[in-house]
């Protein structure tokens, strides 16, 4: 290894390392809950369905809901840095990958998107849902004694059962606002669903505090969501513009290969 591109790894890990060693510590753990999403992305093929895990981590004041994915990815890089930083040699193949790249806090006042946009931490603001309509119906999901609530938001109808006997009032993604925790939430398409299936006894959380790495939402640069979507999408066109010009064909739903 030359001697710049040594130096350049070095710089590159001593800066990953400091944004990953940072972590939420002004924030206890009060809860700590797994939810399953169930993604259909293709309308014209209904059995098609993409499933993630998502993770949301509740403090005093405010909820962070990530996947999980990005989590272990945190957690790993870390081990593996602290397990290789003599020779600088990160194995990034056990990592795993996420297809929501996004971070999501939920306060009593409103719901921060985070994304990152290349180097850029951009986020933006939505208020939190009022417009909940209880319906006089109980269900039992999960061992969970639940209420029936409905809301149209985004464009979609979505059905929303959740328990007064879990007091916080937060859910999945953005759907927050309701007088108990929502363990489950559907469109009426059934094209997203998010279900509780595990959550962390308090007992367990005593002392605890939030792991989601302050990197994924510090200093973020505050948009509009119109603003994000142009960016990503700027970002994604330059990046086909550069592997072109370099003499690589891009294919929709196809791997990348070079021209010869």
């Amino acid at each position: 290894m030359n001697f710049k591109k040594q130096t350049l790894t070095i710089l590159f890990l001593f800066f990953f390392s400091l944004l990953y060693s940072q972590t939420a510590t002004s924030d206890s753990l009060r809860g700590e809950f797994t939810y399953l999403l169930q993604y259909k992305p293709n309308t014209l093929n209904r059995d098609n369905v993409y499933k993630e895990i998502f993770i949301m981590q509740i403090s005093d004041k405010r909820a962070f809901f990530i996947s999980e994915n990005r989590l272990k990815f945190d957690s790993l890089f870390m081990e593996q840095y602290n397990k290789n930083r003599n020779n600088f040699n990160i194995d990034m193949r056990g990592l795993s990958s996420s297809k929501f790249k996004f971070l999501i806090i939920q306060t009593n006042d409103n719901s921060e998107y985070y994304e990152s946009v290349g180097t850029a931490l951009l986020s933006y603001n939505t208020p939190v849902i009022r417009d909940w309509k209880l319906i006089d119906e109980t269900k039992v999901l999960n061992s969970i004694h639940c209420k029936k609530a409905e809301v149209h938001y985004k464009g979609r109808d979505w059905t929303a059962w959740y328990s007064t006997e879990i007091p916080f009032p937060y859910g999945p993604y953005k759907f927050s606002g309701l007088p108990g925790l929502i363990v489950k939430i559907t469109d009426k398409t059934g094209d997203y669903d998010f279900e509780l299936v595990k959550s962390v006894s308090s007992a367990k959380l005593k002392g605890k505090i939030i792991t989601v790495n302050k990197r994924h939402y510090q200093n973020a640069k505050l948009v509009t969501k119109k603003e994000l979507v142009q960016a990503t999408t700027s970002y994604r066109d330059n990046i086909k513009y550069e592997l072109e010009k370099n003499g690589y064909c891009i294919f929709r739903g196809a791997k990348q290969t070079k021209n010869k």
